[in-house]
């Protein structure tokens, strides 16, 4: 690597972009999206969060071009002014930001922290987490870790499925009606134990029967375990329906629900589980009329949220001195590789005219070999220190220069190692004490 690596990002969410927005940049599952971002020309590393109120794309380039060519790619489909771009630092923030629950919905859910943190994993085993992102998610993860330990960001927070809940007993009466919950994954299983507690009696739909059942027998309440081809007849039963599947398609259709009696149903998935219906009888929301129902969750929360942006401040801060300690150990690394080589090319030479006399004793050379050691010791601590305050500093045209002049994979001539170290005017005794060959390759001399 011979330039600085670049994080950029794209998000849509619900804070600026609707369902309809979410669900176009949204793909198939984040491991394909992953997969298409890696395959992009300049893309080094990637990273893709998707979740039923967020879709957002992070990569890592060289140059900002590539990123912007990717980033637009995952995007294409959505509204521009839905879109969230973020540049290198706004998406390290943004990360620890999600994680930590300040970017959600609900402030604070526990939710989105498993899922970041799943979404890792998948971008782990896809080959698409490299140094720039592993110690950025890594950082997310701990922040989010910390959030809810050392705050009270979660203290009584609710769930989208138990926001739903709340909705739906803010338009009706639920005590004597039955529920049901269409999907029994993560999302649905938060549904079914909130609305549990709120209806008489509980249907758990799933496309996997075993899963429902599983649901269904850890709640505290009377609740019946169904596949989904059993939907109509729970349909029919029941008065309130939170539908939570991860399905690609619609789970329950317009003319099914439109004969189902009166109903309020909320629908949480991404893309939508209910598809659109013009009835009287049937009354729909999504994710965006919930919207009201978490404002008091967030002025509730207002104190530990503050208490959060600062813990944010102070961990991004030791995420830039991270990367820029290894930025400078890069460097630094690269030049002692570049000194080693020209100290055994110099050993080499050395120990060849002093043997042409006659064989060294183990003693003679160890000490020729320590006086190397000690020389490219001595060169490059000036330089090793300039670097190490340079990263510290922000100079990065100094970091930049550095890498050009000491990175070993540009195959550059040994020469280079010393080319901006010593002045000009450097005292002709210090000269003098030096091997004629290193002095060459101080100058310049690529021989």
């Amino acid at each position: 690597m011979t330039g600085a690596t670049i994080v950029s990002g794209v998000s849509v969410s619900h804070t600026g972009g609707s369902v309809e927005d979410i669900e176009r940049a949204s793909t198939t599952d984040e491991a394909t999206a992953v997969e298409r971002l890696l395959a992009e020309p300049g893309v080094d590393e990637a990273f893709v969060l998707q979740t039923c109120n967020r879709a957002e794309a992070y990569v890592v380039t060289a140059e900002e071009a590539g990123a912007d060519a990717a980033l637009d790619g995952y995007v294409a489909d959505v509204r521009p002014e839905a879109v969230t771009d973020l540049d290198h630092e706004g998406s390290l923030r943004h990360l620890m930001r999600v994680a930590a629950g300040l970017e959600s919905l609900v402030v604070g859910e526990d939710q989105i922290l498993g899922q970041v943190r799943t979404a890792y994993e998948t971008a782990r085993e896809a080959g698409a987490v490299g140094p720039t992102l592993d110690d950025a998610l890594l950082k997310a993860l701990h922040v989010g870790e910390r959030a809810r330990s050392e705050t009270a960001i979660n203290e009584g927070v609710v769930s989208l499925g138990s926001a739903a809940v709340r909705l739906a007993a803010a338009e009706r009466p639920l005590g004597d009606a039955t529920g049901l919950v269409v999907g029994a994954g993560e999302m649905g299983t938060l549904a079914a134990k909130a609305l549990a507690g709120a209806v008489d009696r509980l249907l758990v739909a799933n496309r996997t029967l075993e899963r429902a059942e599983h649901v269904a027998a850890s709640l505290d309440a009377d609740a019946t375990a169904l596949a989904l081809d059993a939907l109509p007849e729970a349909l029919d039963a029941a008065e309130v329906v939170v539908a939570a599947t991860d399905a690609p398609g619609h789970v329950i259709d317009a003319g099914t629900l439109e004969r189902s009696g009166e109903t309020f149903v909320v629908d949480l998935a991404q893309p939508r589980d209910v598809a659109p219906v013009d009835a009287g009888n049937v009354d729909v929301r999504d994710l965006d009329d919930l919207q009201s129902m978490t404002d008091e969750t967030l002025s509730q929360r207002r104190e530990a949220a503050t208490e959060v942006e600062a813990m944010i401040d102070e961990e991004f801060d030791h995420l830039m001195s991270q990367y820029k300690r290894k930025r400078a150990d890069q460097v630094i690394a690269a030049m002692y590789e570049g000194a080693e080589r020209v100290k055994a090319k110099e050993l080499r030479t050395a120990i060849s005219k002093l043997e042409s006399e006659g064989e060294l004793t183990d003693e003679q050379r160890a000490v020729v070999e320590s006086m190397a050691d000690a020389l490219v010791s001595q060169l490059l601590a000036a330089p090793t220190r300039s670097l190490r305050d340079a990263a510290e500093e922000d100079d990065w045209s100094t970091i930049h220069t550095a890498l050009r002049l000491f990175d070993p994979s540009t195959g550059g001539p040994p020469g280079d190692l010393f080319a901006d170290t010593f002045p000009d005017d450097l005292p002709e005794e210090m000269k003098g004490e030096m091997p004629a060959a290193m002095l060459e390759q101080m100058a310049g001399d690529d021989d």
